[in-house]
């Protein structure tokens, strides 16, 4: 649905410069933001991979598995459907360790995961209600330190790139309650409407 909106937006506005006679400021608009997205995305790798990495080197020397060990007995309240030892469990900790450091990208392949985990557990196609506690956290943004952003603020030249970071933990704190208590109030409408 939004590839049709995107889509229609484009077509709008290439129309409109048709009939406007600004086709040639829409060609150079195009180029010219061609040209930025390259160069913006190339500095992004280079974040990704660098953080990529630095999760490689966390998990090999055991930093994410004491991460993972002190998480866990908050993740088992928010999760109580879930048995401790199952893999959904393992997936959901990463999901959450890769969100803390900004790496939404490495984080999207373990959420999928977990979903898959809870989905099995539960045995229908049906959210369950992990599955909307889960997609309700990572909605809210559990970014503690957004690198991404880092990136892009660095990538143009700004004086204090990681200024954000004190900003983006109060907006987390706020975020991540605020989704929690939502799931909860649901969650608990719902069963005492039964």
């Amino acid at each position: 649905m939004v590839n049709i909106i995107w889509a229609g937006m484009a077509v709008i506005g290439i129309i409109y410069a048709m009939f406007n006679g600004t086709m040639d400021q829409v060609n150079k608009a195009v180029f010219e933001s061609a040209d930025e997205a390259v160069t913006l995305s190339i500095g992004l790798i280079s974040v990704l991979v660098f953080w990529l990495g630095i999760m490689r080197v966390a998990e090999k020397a055991g930093i994410l598995r004491v991460l993972t060990r002190l998480l866990r007995p908050i993740i088992s309240k928010l999760f109580p459907d879930i048995p401790k030892d199952h893999p959904a469990m393992g997936y959901i900790l990463s999901n959450f360790t890769a969100n803390i450091f900004g790496l939404g990208n490495a984080a999207t392949p373990m959420g999928i995961k977990a979903m898959e985990q809870m989905k099995q557990l539960s045995g229908n196609d049906t959210a369950s209600r992990s599955m909307i506690t889960f997609l309700a956290l990572n909605t809210s943004s559990l970014t503690i330190i957004p690198t991404m952003v880092i990136s892009i603020r660095m990538q143009y030249n700004s004086l204090a790139p990681t200024e954000i970071v004190g900003t983006t933990i109060i907006a987390t704190v706020i975020s991540s309650l605020s989704a929690i208590l939502i799931d909860r109030f649901f969650y608990y409408k719902s069963t005492w409407r039964k």
